[in-house]
């Protein structure tokens, strides 16, 4: 009997713990070929998940948790402790409030089950705020247009991994953790299949406007080099205006004598500091990107590790 492990994230969910718990159970029942762990991974929770997720670990051996000892900031640590600590023949990555319904667990195992390694989820619509679903939107396509990998439109976390492509993303040295790109570049057989994003089912989404923007932006600079590639391109048509503009500067200076005014040299100095300070911002990315790996410090560090035979013993 095959094993899935199913691994959520979690960061003040307290009001859909227990929902998530019984769809998942629902789901998996549903499907009896399988056995499954559902692993909690707590992201230093400041609500009472601590309490509730006691409940279910004493109630249910198919339930783990992980408590993070410091919040990350993100999900992603959350899900690679998670990966790390799964033990299933695949793995399911999805968001513990309820957006990837659990549902859709039974579709995903059944393409696995056809033969593909990677099964992902495609948000064909997304519930929400307008604003909120333009700018996901927007984000997959620059994400793909910008990226040197096959980066699938609407596709998050939410999917099954085979554990021979676990395997190999668990080998990548790389800090800065970014699951659905990793699952991208390394390859293998993947598809997708198309779902709703649900809204959130209880209490209130940690990520505002600024922290999905930061997000995203760590997610172009670690998938891609256009960026830096766009630099070079900018300066050689910097270079080339500048030439340019240096013999129209000449020919008007011997024809009708040579153009003055302050407003004019304070624009020119507006536009190439604006160009410089660009170029700069964007290597600055890629240099924290290169500082953070270079430390080698852990993305997550584990506080407590909760199971069933651990409160068998107290």
């Amino acid at each position: 009997m095959k094993k899935i492990s199913i691994v959520a994230a979690c960061y003040n969910e307290s009001k859909n713990i227990l929902e998530l718990y019984n769809r998942v159970k629902q789901t998996m029942q549903a499907v009896p070929t399988y056995t499954y762990e559902l692993i909690f991974v707590d992201n230093a929770s400041t609500d009472n998940s601590r309490e509730v997720f006691q409940k279910l670990v004493a109630l249910d051996d198919h339930v783990k948790v992980i408590f993070i000892a410091r919040n990350t900031g993100s999900s992603q640590p959350s899900f690679w402790a998670g990966i790390q600590y799964a033990t299933g023949d695949a793995v399911i990555p999805m968001d513990g409030d309820l957006q990837d319904p659990p549902e859709i667990i039974a579709d995903l195992i059944k393409k696995w089950k056809e033969g593909f390694d990677v099964v992902y989820g495609v948000r064909i619509k997304r519930k929400g705020s307008i604003f909120r679903r333009i700018g996901y939107a927007a984000f997959y396509r620059v994400f793909k247009w910008l990226s040197y990998l096959d980066i699938p439109l609407d596709a998050g976390d939410f999917s099954i991994i085979d554990r021979k492509v676990i395997n190999v993303i668990k080998q990548l040295p790389e800090k800065d953790l970014y699951v659905r790109g990793l699952r991208a570049w390394a390859g293998f057989k993947q598809i997708g299949i198309p779902y709703t994003r649900e809204d959130r089912s209880a209490g209130r989404s940690s990520n505002s406007f600024l922290a999905n923007f930061f997000w995203a932006k760590k997610a172009i600079v670690n998938f891609s080099y256009k960026p830096l590639e766009y630099i070079s391109r900018l300066a050689a048509c910097a270079v080339i205006a500048t030439f340019f503009a240096a013999c129209l500067y000449l020919y008007l200076h011997f024809t009708h004598g040579a153009p003055r005014g302050f407003s004019t040299l304070l624009m020119v100095m507006f536009i190439f500091g604006t160009i410089q300070l660009l170029a700069l911002s964007i290597i600055g990315e890629y240099l924290i990107r290169i500082f953070q790996e270079v430390k080698a410090r852990p993305p997550y560090v584990i506080g407590e590790i909760l199971e069933r035979r651990n409160e068998e013993k107290k």
